[in-house]
C-alpha cells in the first residue's frame, strides 16, 4: 500500500503533467489562445481535486453511517462514479460556457473531450507510475 508522502507525489505529478498536455492540446483543438484555454484548464484541475476530497469523504461518511463501512459494492461504484462526473459537471458546463463565451452544448461536447483525454492519460500515468515508483513489496513473517 503506497504512503501518504507517495499519494501526494502521485497527485502532484498527475496534476501537472496532465495540465501541460491538457492546456495545449485543448488550445490546439478548440483554436483559443493558450493564455485563455491555460487558466480554464488550471482552474478545472484545482476544482476536480478538490471536489475529489471532498466528494469521496461524503460519500464515505454516508456510507459508514447506513452500512456500518465503506466497502463499495460493485453498484455503489458505479454510482460513486456518476455522481462524482454529475457533480463536477453541474460546477464546470456553466463556468466553461461563460469563460469560453460558448453554449452549454458547445461545453458539454469539449468536456467530453476532456473526460476522454483524462480517461486515457490517467490509465498510461497510472501504468507508467507503478513501473517508475513501483509499490514496495511487503515481507510477512511467519511466527
Amino acid at each position: 500500500m503506497r504512503n501518504s508522502r507517495d499519494r501526494l507525489r502521485h497527485a502532484i505529478g498527475f496534476e501537472l503533467i496532465g495540465l501541460l498536455i491538457a492546456a495545449p492540446l485543448a488550445s490546439w483543438v478548440t483554436g483559443v489562445a493558450l493564455s485563455h484555454m491555460g487558466p480554464l484548464a488550471l482552474f478545472f484541475s484545482v476544482l476536480a481535486t478538490v471536489w475529489n476530497y471532498v466528494y469521496n469523504l461524503g460519500f464515505d461518511r454516508l456510507l459508514q453511517q447506513r452500512q456500518g463501512h465503506t466497502h463499495k459494492t460493485l453498484w455503489q461504484r458505479v454510482g460513486h462514479a456518476i455522481g462524482f462526473e454529475g457533480g463536477l459537471l453541474i460546477v464546470a458546463l456553466p463556468a466553461m460556457a461563460w469563460w469560453l463565451g460558448i453554449s452549454l452544448l458547445e461545453a458539454l461536447v469539449l468536456d467530453l473531450g476532456f473526460v476522454v483525454f483524462y480517461l486515457v492519460y490517467a490509465f498510461v500515468y497510472n501504468l507508467l507510475y507503478d513501473k517508475i515508483f513501483p509499490i514496495p513489496t511487503q515481507v510477512t513473517q511467519h511466527a
